[in-house]
């Protein structure tokens, strides 16, 4: 009995001053295995100044205010789609759209959203007339939705041919004109899509340019546009 008493004695002795010493920026004062809280008191540190500056990791959604195109700019001749009055799918040129004409073109960042159904595309629709009748031939409103869903938005909101419903699915002429919104950080699966803004053209060229900050909506209503002209 003492023989084994003293063997685990001395293992135990062997394997306490045999077991390296764990290293830490923090020394214990006291400490307890059998209870969940420890007493630390931390070691002065020393720490350079980074070369670089750190960035916040989180994701800004925060958007600035930019595009590629400017008043007195000539719109990009891309191609975008839409459904006729005969139920039959198209595509058109801006040129096709702009050329001797005066266009208000007012893009959304997408379909059926609240702001652009409630807000934005209404005011047009109920503004057209005041619009046409200061010399304003055609009104249109772009977004980066299929043809399909620019028809259902259409039918959706009762409008006939007070504005129309131009598809620029591939995002062709929005990023020409270099109004691409990234919507990718949000959880409902938008993705790229546009910013959100009016103009008014005239034989193509750009001469009023109301882009928003994001998708506010704060300066490129119809009422603004009349005010313009």
């Amino acid at each position: 009995m003492a023989a084994t008493t003293a063997a685990t004695f001395t293992l135990s002795k062997l394997l306490k001053s045999s077991t390296p010493k764990h290293l830490s920026l923090l020394s214990p004062q006291k400490s307890n295995l059998f209870t969940s809280s420890s007493h630390f008191s931390p070691l002065p540190l020393k720490f350079k100044q980074p070369l670089h500056p750190l960035h916040s990791l989180k994701h800004s959604t925060i958007s600035r205010i930019s595009a590629t195109i400017s008043v007195g700019d000539k719109l990009p001749n891309s191609t975008l789609s839409y459904f006729d009055s005969s139920d039959e799918l198209k595509t058109l040129l801006i040129s096709d759209l702009t050329n001797g004409k005066k266009v208000v073109l007012l893009a959304v960042p997408g379909a059926f959203t609240p702001t652009c159904s409630q807000k934005h595309l209404p005011g047009f629709v109920e503004k057209s007339k005041e619009l046409k009748s200061k010399g304003v031939d055609t009104i249109a409103c772009i977004s980066v939705n299929d043809a399909f869903v620019m028809k259902s938005w259409k039918e959706n909101l009762g409008i006939n041919d007070e504005v129309m419903m131009l598809s620029d699915g591939n995002l062709e002429f929005t990023k020409a004109i270099g109004c691409e919104l990234d919507l990718s950080d949000k959880p409902v699966g938008l993705g790229i899509r546009s910013r959100r803004y009016s103009m008014l053209v005239e034989d193509g060229v750009v001469k009023i340019l109301n882009l928003e900050e994001g998708g506010a909506f704060n300066v490129s209503s119809a009422e603004d546009i009349l005010k313009a002209l």
